[in-house]
């Protein structure tokens, strides 16, 4: 089991983007890099990535949780990466004690998606730490994500790294992959704004009814799966965290990178 720590674990909600993010040595992957540099070493990892949507929530509690190549049309170079980062059966059993009311399951067969690897890659080449993740349930509302991000809180106590993985402007219908370097659509760069500026302002009832943001929000999260790990982390910010945005740039007109840091760095 995990002991109690004095200082609260930060946590981190990441715009992972291309899966090749996982092997560009870019501002993005470095970014992921240089705050791995600053936080302290977790103990292990809670992913909660856009790639893994379940009727039910489900936790992976295999023990060495195989890499899931979740794309297709990347070079080959994408498909031969491996990141065998091991399980970790205490922490599963953490999670499915402090959220009963949930019903969270253990899956034995789920590996690592992109949306945990291709991140945790650059920030921990080693891949020695201990990596679970939680699933999207489909049947949940926002609200719902939300409460249960909350029961999470003492994992932070316990030196677990949680990690949102998503993007909060995800628009694929409408990338326009001729401008990957030449920033966002009018409309995506609004969305993103308006979205900061209300974390910045801890109005998480607004940002759980994003829907009702405007007409900029609603193209930026045409589906939720890409937005709802945010959710996670904004639950798990205490009164006294400080909040430190990174990685804010927009590519392909409808996607962006926004990263942001929950608690002391």
């Amino acid at each position: 089991m995990f002991e109690d720590q004095e200082q609260l674990m930060p946590v981190l909600f990441v715009g992972h983007g291309s899966p090749m993010n996982a092997v560009e040595d870019n501002e993005f992957s470095r970014g992921w890099k240089a705050v791995a540099g600053k936080i302290p070493v977790p103990a292990a990892i809670l992913c909660i990535s856009a790639h893994w949507e379940t009727k039910g929530p489900y936790v992976t509690a295999i023990e060495n949780p195989g890499t899931i190549h979740d794309f297709g049309g990347f070079p080959q170079v994408l498909f031969e990466v491996q990141y065998p980062a091991p399980g970790n059966p205490a922490l599963v059993q953490e999670i499915i004690s402090m959220t009963r009311e949930n019903a969270i399951l253990p899956d034995q067969r789920r590996g690592l998606d992109h949306g945990t690897w291709s991140v945790l890659k650059n920030m921990y080449p080693k891949s020695d730490i201990p990596i679970v993740q939680l699933s999207l349930d489909y049947n949940k509302t926002p609200q719902a994500h939300y409460v249960l991000g909350k029961q999470l809180f003492q994992l932070r106590k316990k030196r677990i790294l949680i990690v949102g993985s998503g993007n909060i402007v995800h628009n694929l219908s409408m990338v326009d992959w001729d401008m990957m370097d030449d920033g966002g659509y009018d409309w995506a760069l609004e969305a993103d704004s308006r979205i900061k500026k209300l974390i910045t302002e801890d109005k998480h009832t607004d940002l759980i009814n994003y829907a009702s943001l405007g007409k900029e929000v609603q193209m930026a999260v045409p589906t939720p799966e890409h937005y709802l790990p945010l959710l996670y982390i904004l639950a798990l910010k205490g009164a006294r965290d400080k909040l430190s945005f990174f990685n804010e740039k927009a590519v392909g007109g409808s996607l962006t990178m926004t990263s942001l840091v929950v608690g002391d760095m």
